[in-house]
């Protein structure tokens, strides 16, 4: 199988690169960098079936080409992080549902390419009484347009109204993928994700800093168990014009726990400081207190079933963070 990721060199895709390769198949990877690094790619570069190219994938000429060439689209590349979205709400904006509309009509227009479309669990917005689990068909919650993480929410659900629609009218075979809380080697904290800024902090003896009272839950996914998903929904053609959660529910923990439990698994001596909102990231800036996924459908279209625990997780990432220089 010929395959192009977009924000390949990201996290995510990234890993995804790799266990398609590792298949078998032809990869080739675009990504600009804003958010990707180029090591994250580099043990890939001398294998025979793989290419790479840093670029935008609003370079409308090297997209026609790479997407001519292709048999099927894992389109991942968009602006990511609780804090690059803050300080960034235009190019994400732009990015995001830009960048989608591209792929999607350069899909369709040259050949009717598989697409899989990276969505996110900020599709389902603010919290609600009564309400920690969400599936595929649960509505949104969202926040004022003053607060400019939901912008965010926004970009991605219209990237999702637009594949639906070319699913509906095209027929482009496409399907969505609503990543929960994915994090593993390779991630890094300078975006706002919580597992690598705690474990950089953890490993550094720093102040760990937990945003808000830190009772807020997650569920934590490691990257192989997502790459797996999607890789499984990729090879299943009945399950187009569809959104699948992508989480590990059995990975539910506190953030004050998951602060506890990585300071225990490095040995640090670094003390745990919580931190208002409105001065770790802007004023009024809003969260969601419990966030699940509820993955019945996944399993039940794919069979898939998470297989790496909490504790393993975040042993694996403090095993990449000791491997890099300063913690970085």
């Amino acid at each position: 199988m010929r395959c192009l990721i977009t924000g390949g060199a990201g996290f995510i895709g990234s890993h995804l690169a790799e266990a398609l390769l590792q298949r078998g198949d032809t990869v080739t990877v675009i990504d600009n960098l804003s958010t990707g690094r180029v090591e994250n790619i580099a043990h890939l570069k001398e294998m025979k079936d793989f290419t790479y190219y840093i670029d935008t994938i609003m370079n409308k000429t090297l997209m026609i080409e790479l997407v001519e060439k292709c048999d099927v689209i894992y389109h991942l590349a968009a602006a990511v992080g609780v804090r690059y979205v803050i300080d960034h709400p235009l190019e994400t904006i732009l990015t995001n549902v830009g960048g989608t509309e591209m792929v999607l009509s350069l899909a369709h227009e040259y050949g009717n390419k598989k697409v899989l479309i990276a969505s996110t669990s900020e599709i389902y917005g603010k919290d609600r009484p009564g309400k920690s689990v969400f599936n595929e068909n649960d509505d949104r919650v969202l926040g004022p347009t003053s607060i400019s993480r939901w912008s965010y929410s926004c970009t991605k659900a219209l990237d999702e109204f637009l594949a639906l629609a070319y699913f509906k009218e095209k027929k482009l075979p496409v399907t969505i993928i609503r990543f929960f809380n994915t994090c593993g080697p390779r991630q890094t904290g300078r975006y706002g994700m919580v597992v690598p800024r705690f474990v950089r902090q953890a490993l550094a003896n720093e102040p760990i800093t937990i945003y808000g009272d830190g009772k807020q839950t997650r569920c934590f996914t490691d990257v192989s168990d997502a790459v797996k998903a999607v890789m499984l929904l990729a090879d299943v053609q009945r399950l187009y014009g569809e959104a699948y959660n992508i989480g590990n529910p059995a990975n539910k923990v506190t953030i004050n726990a998951l602060a506890k439990r990585i300071k225990e698994l490095t040995g640090s001596r670094s003390p745990i400081h919580h931190i208002p909102y409105d001065k770790a990231y802007e004023k009024g800036f809003e969260d969601m207190r419990h966030r699940e996924p509820d993955i019945t459908k996944l399993k039940r279209s794919t069979k898939f079933k998470p297989e790496i625990e909490i504790d393993e997780l975040l042993s694996r990432i403090v095993m990449d963070f000791k491997h890099k220089p300063k913690f970085t």
